[in-house]
This record gives structure tokens, C-alpha cells and sequence, in this order.
């Protein structure tokens, strides 16, 4: 019965492709996995809207959503629908064309990492061998969707934006793929499903997730910091910044393709998260052995939510960086912890088993950890970030 429930959506797309003629089942199963994804992450994405908004509104003592349906969740539906009626409007002297396919490839290029991430048991749409390595490809093309958005408006704030998103992306996603490295190091794949499996073992009753060493906690980190970033989060979200440029490189966006950009940024954000989880927490596997009878795809949706709330978190908890500081704290922080924890991921692999390995790399770390944050202080170019008011 426990593997049943965990298998159900494999029997069943197998049992709906089992109605077609043999010829035809290999494009209803890509059919039916296109989809799934359609249909479950936006759905995740209005209710990641609904609880931001809600938890938000906690956090900072006022009142969220609550008058469209019952206690407010109908509220994501009625955004949709104002988004879809709002008349779009695009300035005279914008590159039409341009304009109008930058959401869509936002939107395409995100979606199209799905399809190799492990959601469940058997659960990955389009197994492949170098699955890290197609889902880079992928998520470097939003950058270019970006850049298109914002030079095709023929705004200034816009184009702005748009600079100011390339650089952020580009400095970020750097340590980005150098902690997904560390974890192919330690894995010897690329593959996202031997990523997991490598993980999915126990001792004790307890997980061999790459998080509870000292390179993947560190890795860990490092990449959450990079995510952020990389999908323009608080508080890292000055391609955004309305205090400064209006609205960024969506400025001259309005109506359903203002939207689209709104679901391309959480749906990334969704995927992301999918992805460290897939690298750090062992995917779908359990936190413990004894849970393992709960089935594969709960767990991995289960993480995702998390990382969710770690991310509206973070929205309530830090005020927006200036320009320098997120630029100086990727390349002079982020990026050389990467490079350090690379080293000490050769080190682990060669040291043998044993305590020795342990102490050696979390001693190397946290000296590491302390120098480059000490020399980041003392520059004053990461320091604290002070306020000054009129008299």
C-alpha cells in the first residue's frame, strides 16, 4: 500500500498511456509530464503568493489578504483575473517584438528546468546523465529574457534594471554553479537522480545528506545566499527597486504580461529551491529512516515549501542592499568562500574516513570564514549599514 501511494502518478500516467496505441505513448507521456508541471507549479505559485502576503503582513503587524473568499485565498484568484482584463499597454517608440517575447522566455526557459528535477521516486520527467548541467543551461537564458525587457522598452529606468539584473545575475550565479560543482565532487554525477541517490542512505536512522558535512553545510549557505540573488529576492532585489527606478526592467509591462514576469520570478524561486533541496537535503528522500513509509513526492514538496518560507522570511527580516555592497559582497566574500570549500571538498575526498577529515575541513572553513568576513569589515565595504536622518 506505501508503495503504491508513493508510485500513484507513475501507474498512473503509465495507465493513461497504456490507452494509446504503442506509437503514440511516448508522446502522451510527454504530454501528460507537461502538464503536470503546468497545472502544479502555478498552483504553488498562487498559494506561495497567498502565504507571503499573509505571512508578511505578520510579520510587519498589519493585516494581509482577507476579503476575497474565506479568510482571503481567493485573493491570488482575483489578481489573476485583474491581470488578465488590465489593458496592456506598450510605449510608441518600444521594439514590439522584443517587448513581447521577453516574459514569454522567462517563462519557457524557467519551466523547462522541471523537467530534470527528481520530484519523487521515479519521479523525474527527463532523466538525463548531465541533468545539473541542462538545468544551468536553462536558468542562464532568464538573463538574456531580462535584458530584453528592459533595452526593448526604450526607457531608461528600465535599461537600468535591466544592467543592474545582468550584473547582479552574472556575479551570483558563479559561486552558484561552484557549489553545485563541490556536490558533483562529492558525488562523482551529474546526474540529479544519482545526486539523490547518493544521499537516500542512513546510519543510525539518520540521513547522509551532503548538508551535514562541513564543505556541503558550507556549500549549503553559499548557495542559498547565490538563489537569492540569482532569482531577485529581498534582499537582494535592486533590479527592482522602487525607491530608485521605478519598477526595473518591467517598468513598461502591464496587464497579463506583468504577470508573467510575476510568475516567472516565483516560479524560478519555486525551482530553485527544488534544486537545493535535490543537492543538499536529499531530495525526496526522508529526514529519518522511520519516515520512510510517508510517500517520496511529499518530502520533496515539503522542502520546497520550506525553502519558501526561508525566502518570505528573509523579505520581512533585511532592508535592501545598495548597488556596491551586493556587488562587493559576491566577489569579495561569496565567491572566495566557493573557491575555498572547493579545495576542502578535495581534501575531504583524500583524507580518508575518520574524525581527522572532519576536524581538518571545519577548522579550515571557519578560519576562512572569519578572515574574509574580518577583511570585509574592516574595508568597510561589507560593514554595517548606518542611517542618517534630517534635523
Amino acid at each position: 500500500m506505501t508503495n503504491t501511494l508513493d508510485q500513484i502518478f507513475v501507474l498512473l500516467k503509465h495507465w493513461i498511456m497504456g490507452l494509446f496505441p504503442v506509437g503514440l505513448q511516448p508522446i502522451v507521456g510527454i504530454v501528460l509530464s507537461v502538464v503536470a508541471i503546468l497545472a502544479v507549479f502555478p498552483g504553488l505559485f498562487a498559494f506561495s503568493v497567498l502565504m507571503e502576503r499573509k505571512g508578511l503582513g505578520r510579520m510587519q503587524n498589519r493585516i494581509g489578504p482577507n476579503r476575497v473568499g474565506p479568510f482571503g485565498i481567493l485573493q491570488p484568484v482575483a489578481d489573476g483575473i485583474k491581470a488578465l482584463i488590465k489593458e496592456d499597454v506598450v510605449p510608441y517608440n518600444a521594439d514590439h517584438i522584443v517587448h513581447f517575447f521577453a516574459p514569454i522566455v522567462l517563462v519557457v526557459v524557467v519551466f523547462m528546468g522541471y523537467a530534470v528535477l527528481p520530484m519523487g521516486r521515479n519521479m523525474t520527467f527527463v532523466p538525463m546523465d548531465a541533468g545539473l548541467l541542462f538545468y544551468f543551461a536553462m536558468g542562464a537564458s532568464a538573463e538574456l529574457s531580462v535584458f530584453m525587457a528592459g533595452w526593448s522598452s526604450r526607457n531608461k529606468y528600465s535599461l537600468l534594471g535591466a544592467m543592474r539584473a545582468v550584473a547582479q545575475m552574472i556575479s551570483y550565479e558563479i559561486p552558484l554553479l561552484m557549489t553545485s560543482v563541490i556536490i558533483v565532487m562529492m558525488t562523482g554525477s551529474l546526474s540529479l537522480d544519482k545526486i539523490v541517490e547518493a544521499q537516500n542512505h542512513y546510519t543510525w536512522g539518520l540521513p547522509h545528506w551532503y548538508v551535514f558535512t562541513p564543505m556541503g553545510f558550507a556549500a549549503f549557505v553559499m548557495f542559498a545566499i547565490a538563489a537569492t540573488a540569482e532569482t531577485n529576492r529581498s534582499p537582494f532585489d535592486l533590479p527592482e527597486g522602487e525607491s530608485e527606478i521605478v519598477a526595473g526592467y518591467f517598468t513598461e509591462y502591464s496587464g497579463f504580461k506583468f504577470a508573467e514576469f510575476f510568475l516567472g520570478e516565483y516560479v524560478a524561486m519555486l525551482s530553485i529551491s527544488g534544486l537545493g533541496a535535490t543537492l543538499f537535503l536529499g531530495g525526496w528522500s526522508a529526514p529519518l529512516e522511520a519516515l520512510n513509509f510517508i510517500p517520496s513526492w511529499i518530502w520533496f514538496f515539503a522542502k520546497i515549501m520550506l525553502a519558501i518560507c526561508g525566502f518570505i522570511w528573509l523579505r520581512g527580516t533585511f532592508p535592501r542592499l545598495r548597488q556596491d555592497q551586493l556587488m562587493n559582497f559576491a566577489w569579495k566574500f561569496v565567491l572566495p568562500m566557493t573557491l575555498i570549500d572547493l579545495v576542502v571538498t578535495g581534501l575531504w575526498r583524500f583524507l580518508g574516513e575518520g574524525w581527522l577529515r572532519w576536524a581538518v575541513c571545519s577548522a579550515i572553513l571557519l578560519a576562512a570564514y572569519l578572515i574574509t568576513a574580518r577583511m570585509g569589515m574592516r574595508s568597510k565595504k561589507l560593514g554595517p549599514r548606518s542611517y542618517r536622518y534630517a534635523e
